[in-house]
């Protein structure tokens, strides 16, 4: 399949395009990475180099894009950190051109602002757009739970409360997917992916690892891992059981090098062929 990503640059470390990009690529997908930002290293380190792309120049790599006739032949558009507001109207216009050229074409939407340890760390707005035109726009969402609170503006402590808070964004998006749930009600050692449709739900667990400063750029992993498997087979439970049998072999990985950055090189084959598989329930 054919994958058209949206999102955020690094030279050094895992997250954003250098996120999923790789993952895709190994599982023998295409991918059309455009950078909104172009950073020396992400910015969970406190200081980092680099700028945000400028709009115009986003939206012209896309429209070279489409100039070579190759819209028709995008499976899915990816897009997850957004460094600026001005970025917005090109993100809506991309995925406007992309369903243009392929109907059948979807969207998944990581509306990337912040989590649980960091707090929000995008700029004013980005939120809003997320929450009133992007998301509505979808056709996948896949917020972790911090921006599950954050864009529905409600506190999730329970797994009923979890299903509520992502069937509010399913105004537009056909699934939302909750990449990491920490619920009061569950075990404490471990950590959840929850995917949620209008009428159904879907939980797996996997080991929670003790990483002293977890990796960035799980999420993004894990968006573009589910989105393609998803696209591939038509099932969510597998889909779901796939990419997070595969992200907690990358995290197993990670920790047993004792790196800070996803380890998605060293742990290709295991990404490829985990070495423990998890299984999805419906609930």
């Amino acid at each position: 399949m054919r994958f058209l990503s949206l999102q955020s640059h690094v030279a050094y470390g895992y997250v954003g395009n250098r996120a999923a990009t790789f993952p895709l690529q190994r599982l023998g997908h295409e991918v059309w990475a455009v950078n909104t930002v172009e950073f020396s290293n992400h910015t969970g380190y406190g200081a980092w180099r680099g700028r945000t792309a400028p709009a115009d120049q986003v939206a012209e790599i896309v429209q070279g894009i489409e100039t070579l006739g190759l819209l028709p032949r995008c499976d899915a558009l990816l897009t997850g950190y957004v460094g600026d507001a001005a970025l917005a109207d090109v993100v809506l216009d991309t995925a406007r051109r992309v369903r243009a050229a392929n109907p059948k074409a979807i969207w998944c939407c990581d509306p990337v602002l912040g989590d649980i340890d960091t707090g929000i760390y995008v700029k004013p707005g980005i939120d809003t757009f997320f929450r009133e035109r992007a998301i509505p726009a979808a056709d996948l969402v896949t917020p972790n739970h911090f921006e599950l609170e954050h864009l529905t503006g409600r506190t999730v402590s329970t797994m009923s409360e979890a299903l509520a808070a992502a069937r509010t964004l399913l105004k537009g998006p056909k699934l939302a997917l909750i990449t990491s749930l920490r619920r009061a009600d569950a075990p404490a050692d471990q950590i959840e992916m929850v995917a949620v449709s209008r009428d159904a739900a879907w939980r797996i667990a996997t080991p929670l690892i003790g990483f002293e400063i977890a990796p960035n750029g799980t999420g993004d992993t894990v968006a573009a891992l589910f989105t393609a498997h998803w696209l591939a087979g038509g099932d969510v439970a597998d889909a779901l059981g796939q990419a997070a049998s595969s992200i907690f072999a990358v995290l197993q990985t990670t920790h047993e090098l004792g790196e800070r950055e996803l380890q998605l090189v060293a742990a290709q084959d295991r990404l490829i062929s985990p070495p423990r598989r998890f299984t999805a329930e419906k609930l």
